[in-house]
């Protein structure tokens, strides 16, 4: 008998497969945007499509980023020079440190519009450009491309001969002013703060520029153009200090049609100094690439609120001291915070007056800790650093005795101190030390030593004894004007302004008017008034905080804040360039329960305006910020 096996099996339904599959696929696929959209925030389906992006393994694509080679410029150098190459080199070299890349354009290349594939043009030392480059480089602009140029691009014509400063003029926007001298082997150019382009370097930052180049010097014309700098030296050439400053501009960013460009007055070559020159450039050269393409810039708040600039108003206590009494009713009328500076021994000649006038201000000693007795400020002086600590100690123990209160500033008696300083000043709890020198830079360094801190105050005005004794001028009107000139430049560099007045001229009854004067001026101009022992508490705190910001998506960027000091942070505001007119911005956190921010905007501005009411010792944020382009 024969045996048939039965076999048993589940059937196969193909179309039940299909569809399970298919939703499987579509779960899968909004899992995937929804991962998407968390870390990219709104975008649009071109930004996922496969691209370079993801296979440029197989496929490097094309540089956003070209640099012109100038031949009609290297027709006009000596045979052999490599002017050229150099400069584009170090340009290679800047932007690899940014990890970009670059491709080297000819004259042909822009002739024949080939330059518009490009995001950034960069046009360093092009000095001879012909007729056709100049209408493309425009057109280019006014179709949104951006330009970085240096020095007197297109001022010759591609044959050699001299064509004039209209291009730069157009294009920029300002009005060519002088070629600088080759008489000094190089000259300071200092920086405004709180600019795009000047993120993260301190404000009034003095830049050594080589003259080997013949540097430019330009005046704004153009409400479209923003001045970054002036090469107006205020330590060593006269004039009047405004008109300088306005007609000596070095550094220029703005807009042509729908374009940008960034054009500096000397070539990057030319910069020389130490580690911090070129510290403090790289930072202006990267926030000038960032700027140019557009990417988000965030600008940490120099000073608390809305302020511009600061201010600080001190007095050295002389054996004069009866002229006090003068400014005392100023004080009381308008609550100026005043900074006495006491000499222990002028002190202790007499209590009572000293302890009389502390009452309306905060006190800081005056220390002799040495001097330095030769012309070019070579042989130092300044004592050893325990009996720079016995110095200070002694000093703060007796001007702390005699007014009943607490010293947590000092001043070198003969305006100069050393490291030996630093640490002796930590050692006795002083917080700030007011230096009698201009240095290269207008606002407070803070100076970390180990745990410790302190804050060096540099002079960044002109005091009475130049004012008054020095220059000769007997009008208040004509004290005021002068004054005035260092509020104004203070203003414009956002630096701190400080004032110090001495009984025996400033303070005089016929002169003391014009502290009243100065007082109200910067007051009106938005400067933050306060005593050293205030600005100092807040530049330190300050100074600690830490803000990254990136790119995330079209329409996302994520802005990093972080505290990683010992003390908390208060009402901290961060100023975000988004480089793009934006509206319905909406801020998110990375995780939930991080504490909201503040967010300031009106819609169709390129500005964020971000205020951290807390920012805890340690403690670190991440924050979303979605936004959608005004053009969109």
């Amino acid at each position: 008998m024969e045996v048939v096996e039965k076999k048993y099996g589940v059937r196969i339904n193909f179309l039940l497969l299909l569809l399970g599959g298919l939703v499987m696929f579509i779960a899968a696929f909004l899992v995937f945007l929804l991962i998407i959209r968390g870390i990219f925030g709104v975008f649009e389906v071109r930004d996922i499509i496969p691209s370079k992006n993801l296979f440029g393994l197989f496929d490097k694509g094309k540089a956003d980023i070209a640099i012109l080679n100038s031949k009609y410029t290297q027709n006009m150098l000596p045979k052999g020079n490599t002017w050229i190459l150099d400069n584009i080199s170090t340009w290679e070299k800047y932007l690899s440190n940014m990890k970009l890349s670059s491709v080297t354009i000819i004259d042909e290349d822009i002739e024949m519009g080939r330059h518009f594939d490009y995001k950034l043009i960069i046009l360093p030392g092009s000095k001879a450009l012909s007729e056709k480059e100049i209408i493309q480089i425009k057109k280019y602009l006014e179709k949104g491309g951006s330009v970085f140029a240096t020095s007197g691009i297109g001022s010759f014509t591609d044959d050699g001969k001299w064509k004039g400063w209209e291009f730069i003029n157009e294009t920029f926007g300002i009005r060519f002013t002088k070629e600088l001298s080759r008489e000094e082997s190089y000259l300071v150019h200092t920086l405004r703060g709180s600019l795009p382009l000047t993120a993260d370097i301190p404000s009034g930052f003095a830049l050594k520029i080589a003259t080997w180049d013949r540097p430019v010097a330009v005046e704004v014309l153009d409400p479209r153009t923003t001045q970054v700098s002036y090469w107006y030296d205020i330590k060593k050439e006269r004039g009047l200090v405004r008109q300088e400053i306005k007609e000596t501009a070095g550094i220029v960013f703005g807009t042509f049609g729908k374009g940008k460009f960034v054009w500096y007055g000397f070539e990057i070559n030319s910069i020389i100094g130490i580690n911090q020159e070129y510290l403090y450039f790289e930072r202006l050269f990267n926030n000038s690439i960032n700027w140019l393409l557009s990417l988000p810039i965030s600008i940490s708040k120099i000073w608390q609120s809305e302020f511009q600039a600061a201010a600080m108003f001190t007095v050295t206590v002389t054996e004069n001291m009866s002229n006090i009494s003068n400014l005392l009713p100023i004080i009381q009328k308008n609550n100026i915070p005043i900074t006495f500076l006491i000499d222990p021994q002028i002190a202790s000649a007499d209590t009572a007056k000293i302890k009389s006038f502390a009452q309306f201000g905060e006190v800081a000693v005056v220390v002799d800790i040495g001097f330095i007795n030769s012309w070019d400020d070579t042989d130092n002086k300044l004592y050893e650093q325990e009996e720079q600590i016995a110095k200070i100690r002694e000093a703060k123990n007796i001007v702390e005795n005699i007014t009943g209160k607490k010293v947590f500033g000092m001043m070198p008696k003969f305006g100069l101190f050393d490291q030996n300083t630093i640490f002796a000043a930590i050692k006795n709890d002083i917080r700030y030390i007011i230096a009698d020198s201009l240095t290269d830079r207008s606002v407070p360094n803070v100076v970390i030593k180990g745990n410790n801190k302190v804050t060096i105050l540099s002079r960044t005005a002109r005091d009475d004894y130049e004012v008054v004794r020095d220059y000769g001028l007997e009008e208040p009107v004509f004290q005021f004007y002068t004054y005035q000139e260092d509020i104004d430049r203070l203003l414009f560099e956002n630096g701190l302004l400080i004032f110090n007045f001495h009984p025996e001229y400033q303070l005089q009854a016929k002169n003391v008017g014009v502290v009243e004067q100065i007082y109200n001026d910067v007051k009106k101009k938005n400067f933050w008034i306060n005593y050293g022992s205030g600005i100092v508490n807040w530049y330190q705190k300050r100074d600690q905080i830490e803000v990254k910001v990136e790119q995330r998506g079209r329409y996302r960027i994520a802005l990093k804040i972080s505290n990683p000091g010992k003390s908390t942070i208060e009402n901290y505001t961060i100023d975000v360039d988004l480089n793009r007119k934006v509206k319905n911005v909406v801020m998110g956190s990375e995780m939930i329960g991080t504490k909201p921010v503040k967010v300031r905007h009106t819609a169709g501005d390129n500005m964020l305006y971000i205020t951290v009411d807390k920012l805890n010792a340690g403690e670190s944020r991440v924050y979303y910020v979605d936004f959608e382009d005004v053009r969109a």
